[in-house]
């Protein structure tokens, strides 16, 4: 019986290639564009998706296992069981602002953001009153054309943010990727899954 595995295209597909072949799988197409790649003994398919579309892959049992962001994750409801916490794909989910901004003296803040919902956590965490921002592309642009007081995004070399002016204020979140599962898979394919994650858990 052969696993499905939707993984987050980019670094953490890289990395996590890495985890698999230093568990002992195998693979002949791994420099590839290829979309679909199976290991050598055909126990694993992995799925090359943007790390947004992961999630619906599992809930849709498209995929039997996701390999994604906990930043991703949080955006959803929960739907899927989320099994291990991998130690790849660290970064940071920060709010970021225009250099000398004062919106930690701010009763109201505007954030703009791809993560809606955790940005509306962060806003009842710190009981603030505020608006939330979608945007799906740049977010820097929300306090550069003020969009936006501040952004809440993924930060992992800060360079960006340099470029464009802006600084870390907080850290609000240290982000991992995990191993999250169909809820009906991990019923029907208990056996193998568990022994997959065994194997990369060692």
């Amino acid at each position: 019986m052969t696993l499905k595995i939707a993984v987050s295209k980019g670094r953490v597909y890289e990395d996590f290639l890495s985890l698999l072949k230093s568990s002992g799988y195998r693979f002949k197409d791994e420099k590839t564009r290829k979309l679909v790649i199976k290991d050598l003994d055909n126990s694993i398919n992995l799925i090359i998706v943007k790390a947004i579309d992961v999630p619906l892959y599992v809930n849709n049992a498209f995929a039997d296992l996701g390999i994604v962001g906990k930043d991703i994750i949080d955006e959803f409801d929960d739907l899927f069981y989320e099994l291990l916490n991998l130690e790849i794909g660290v970064c940071d989910l920060c709010i970021a602002s225009m250099k000398n901004s004062k919106i930690k003296e701010m009763d109201y803040l505007k954030i703009a953001t791809k993560y809606p919902k955790q940005a509306n956590e962060y806003l009842k965490f710190k009981k603030l009153n505020g608006e939330v921002i979608k945007l799906n592309g740049s977010v820097e642009l929300g306090p550069l054309i003020n969009i936006s007081d501040c952004i809440l995004d993924i930060v992992e070399t800060g360079n960006t943010l340099k470029e464009n002016g802006l600084e870390v204020n907080e850290h609000f979140k240290k982000i991992y990727s995990k191993v999250i599962a169909n809820k009906v898979s991990y019923k029907t394919k208990t056996d193998i899954i568990t022994e997959f994650i065994n194997k990369i858990s060692w």
